[in-house]
């Protein structure tokens, strides 16, 4: 197994060009693992990924291929063996203990997230019951830590299809997630306000939110180089932010500024220290009311 070459500072983690050059170069081209020498990985296919997996497909290059799905398919996916590393919810993370994080990368929100959003149709005060997103699994139980936290109590829960109506569903408040919540304006007439979940838990923490990191089973692969390959992507991926805006604004259904200004301000891609204690402050919530073993 090679050694971890550190080509970036621990402040920032950023890569200079000219190392991420060499380092690209370096990553591609020595085999994977003296073992096995294919690894399938799997990715969310939402708009906060794409940083993440911009040019990912070649950094793998003939080492391993790229599939993307729902964020509560590929936890499952992992789970059975389906693909071996996947960009996956932090509550599947610790739900498992053969799983390990292989990477510094992660979407991460330090306040404001927008993209996941709690909709009330009177006072959270007066919350029986919730539809949840079936699209996710972290910010479900997100979800149920921030209303037990103002309610004393996690309220009735019930499953709202990717594809069904939030202004049908018998619930008193409903959670979007992705490209549903981004909008929220077109479900004014039907809410009477809504929460940002990242914001909520960072007025709650003071800390910042881990909504998904790259998560490993039990494997051969040499997961320090595969970390490496994951933070590289990263790099390349927010130097392509702008480009990423300009090709994803209309399939959003947003302006190409607003798709920038989500993937720069609102969204982070790295798990420093204030992300791993937010993680490690999310955990043991989901713990104290028996979210997670």
């Amino acid at each position: 197994m090679i050694t971890k070459t550190t080509v970036y500072s621990e402040g920032n983690n950023r890569f200079s060009p000219s190392k991420m050059s060499r380092f690209q170069d370096y990553l591609i081209d020595l085999p994977l693992s003296p073992v096995t020498d294919f690894v399938r990985v799997g990715a969310v296919s939402y708009l906060n990924s794409k940083p993440l997996i911009e040019g990912l497909a070649r950094v793998l290059g003939k080492f391993g291929n790229l599939s993307t799905d729902l964020p509560s398919k590929l936890a499952d996916q992992l789970h059975s063996g389906q693909i071996d590393i996947g960009l996956i919810p932090v509550v599947e993370y610790f739900r498992n203990p053969a799983f390990r994080r292989v990477s510094t990368s992660a979407i991460v929100s330090r306040g404001p997230v927008w993209s996941v959003r709690l909709f009330f149709r009177g006072s959270p005060d007066s919350v029986k019951r919730v539809a949840m997103d079936e699209g996710s699994r972290t910010s479900v139980a997100l979800s149920k830590v921030l209303l037990h936290d103002r309610l004393g109590k996690i309220p009735e829960t019930t499953t709202l299809p990717m594809n069904g109506d939030p202004s049908e569903i018998d619930a008193d408040a409903v959670l979007l997630i992705g490209d549903r919540a981004m909008h929220p304006e077109k479900f004014a007439d039907t809410f009477a306000e809504n929460w940002d979940l990242g914001e909520k838990w960072w007025q709650v923490t003071g800390l910042p939110f881990v909504f998904a990191t790259w998560v490993a089973r039990n494997s051969s692969f040499d997961e320090i180089r595969l970390g490496d390959m994951f933070d590289l992507a990263r790099e390349n991926g927010k130097a392509a932010i702008p480009r990423i805006a300009a090709e994803s604004a209309s399939l959003y259904h947003l302006s190409e500024e607003a798709c920038r200004e989500y993937l720069t301000q609102y969204i982070h891609f790295e798990l420093d220290r204030s992300a791993l204690k937010g993680l490690g402050e999310f955990r043991a919530r989901c713990h104290h009311l028996s979210l997670i073993p």
